[in-house]
């Protein structure tokens, strides 16, 4: 049996299990179109919000892909599907391994209980598909 589930949270149930109507690269792409809807209708604070996380996340005391595995950390105990598949991304573009992201969802774990072995699941999901 297939009941569709609030598409605005791109699950569907299928005989009691749920997978996303969407890969992550989709929701990927999905956020340049969003985000960029928002940053034609607030510039200001769009640039500023860049300039932030460029600051946030340049080499310093801590490297780049420890800021980028930290945001996936965040992200998962959020559960913010997109943050998930962007700092993702980010993530292995700065070196990070699959073992790396195994850690970093531990912790994400430790610190966001239950829910967080959901979206750490999805977070993995995301790091295999991006890896291809």
């Amino acid at each position: 049996m297939y009941v569709s589930y609030a598409s605005t949270y791109n699950i569907q149930f299928y005989d009691r299990k749920f997978v996303m109507a969407q890969t992550w690269t989709e929701i990927l792409r999905g956020l340049g179109g969003s985000t960029g809807k928002l940053a034609a209708g607030s510039p200001a604070t769009m640039k500023a919000f860049g300039g932030l996380a460029a600051a946030a996340t340049q080499d310093g005391a801590l490297d780049k892909k420890t800021k980028e595995l930290m945001a996936i950390s965040i992200s998962i105990c959020i559960r913010c599907e997109g943050c998930i598949a962007y700092h993702t991304h980010k993530a292995i573009g700065a070196g990070a391994t699959r073992e790396e992201m195994l850690e970093t969802i531990n912790v994400a774990i430790e610190m966001g209980g239950g829910p967080s072995t959901v979206y750490g699941s999805k977070a993995l999901e995301a790091f295999d598909e991006f890896s291809q």
